[in-house]
């Protein structure tokens, strides 16, 4: 075999050899992952003051469950946060703390249908400063000359300022009290008053009643003077977040989040 045989037949060996390896079942290429982590969101709860205290403590348990989801909040009286999202305020989510202002919301189709759910209850209280010496025991002392004045909740805007004038007019003493009213433009700042002294009663909620050392309750709103206090919430219509906002909806229904609530005051519907 001469030099030009053999380099001939190296090179067909060669190009055998490739053709050979190129057949071969290779290893199979990673197929792509279809798992991955969930894009962070962030969602804005509109809620009632008296929630405040409740759903800060519940935002940790719920950000533990779920970590892609972050909750901010907005606080206010419903009232103020349902011409808010009239207006068109950002927001995926109203907590209300009565169902009027959600029925408003509701009649103007600003809310996403079915979404709508009752989530707790509460009681209203009559509170005076811990100091105080007035003994008020039942609703018809509200007259006596020796108080002077009376924080509410704003009867236009704030639920719980509703409910009390609801019960002022069951028992037939609105008129009496109305120049004793110092008008408050949430429930906190009701308790506010009544703590520091610039008003000598206020009628507030259980749970905000609760929350004060400086405070005490003389007596509880007879409840059958006022409708059922009700807090519902519901899915705020065009979010963009929709999912995220009905799971955040759903874990307020859990136990975890319930027994939250009633460390907190609250009562389960």
């Amino acid at each position: 075999m001469n030099r030009r045989q053999f380099l001939s037949l190296c090179l067909v060996g060669w190009l055998a050899s490739l053709v050979t390896s190129g057949c071969r079942p290779g290893r199979p290429l990673a197929a792509p992952s279809t798992t991955s982590a969930a894009k962070p969101v962030t969602i804005t709860v509109s809620a009632a003051a008296s929630l405040q205290d409740a759903l800060d403590a519940i935002a940790s348990q719920f950000q533990a469950a779920h970590p892609s989801i972050t909750v901010d909040y907005n606080f206010g009286s419903s009232g103020a946060l349902q011409r808010q999202i009239e207006q068109g305020a950002p927001a995926d989510i109203f907590f209300s703390a009565a169902p009027p202002q959600m029925d408003a919301l509701s009649a103007k189709e600003l809310l996403i249908p079915n979404s709508r759910q009752d989530i707790v209850t509460n009681r209203l209280v009559l509170i005076a400063p811990t100091g105080s010496h007035l003994n008020i025991t039942n609703m018809a002392q509200l007259q006596d000359t020796a108080i002077r004045r009376f924080a509410v909740g704003e009867f236009r805007s704030v639920p719980a300022g509703q409910y009390a004038e609801q019960v002022f007019e069951t028992l037939d003493i609105l008129e009496p009290l109305q120049s004793k009213f110092v008008f408050g433009n949430n429930v906190r700042n009701v308790l506010a008053a009544v703590e520091s002294g610039h008003a000598d009663l206020g009628m507030v909620y259980a749970t905000d009643a609760a929350l004060s050392q400086q405070v005490k309750v003389l007596t509880t709103a007879p409840q059958d003077a006022h409708p059922p206090i009700v807090y519902p919430i519901a899915v705020v219509q065009g979010t963009a977040q929709a999912e995220a906002a009905q799971t955040f909806i759903d874990f307020l229904k859990t136990e975890t989040a319930q027994t939250t609530f009633e460390e907190f005051g609250f009562g389960r519907v």
